[in-house]
């Protein structure tokens, strides 16, 4: 089974809604979900500031950053 990493931001107030579809989309595909929750602002910006990106979730295959959730379903689309 081919594994996938997926950093999403799951704070006490909010769970990124892009994030639950990005995980779902993944455990459809067949894919292990290493899934790496951003638990605090801090995180998320922190994990922005060094992938050097403006959103999460960031789905990550086979050590390829291919995206958020829309790139994650467009990915799927042609490779899955």
């Amino acid at each position: 089974m081919t594994s996938a990493t997926l950093y999403r931001m799951v704070l006490p107030d909010h769970v990124c809604p892009f994030g639950v579809r990005a995980k779902e989309a993944l455990e459809q595909a067949g894919y292990d979900v290493d899934d790496r929750i951003l638990a605090t602002r801090e995180q998320v910006d922190a994990f922005k500031a060094e992938h050097g990106v403006d959103t999460t979730p960031q789905v990550f295959i086979d050590g390829e950053r291919i995206g958020g959730s829309d790139d994650l379903a467009r990915w799927l689309s042609r490779n899955g």
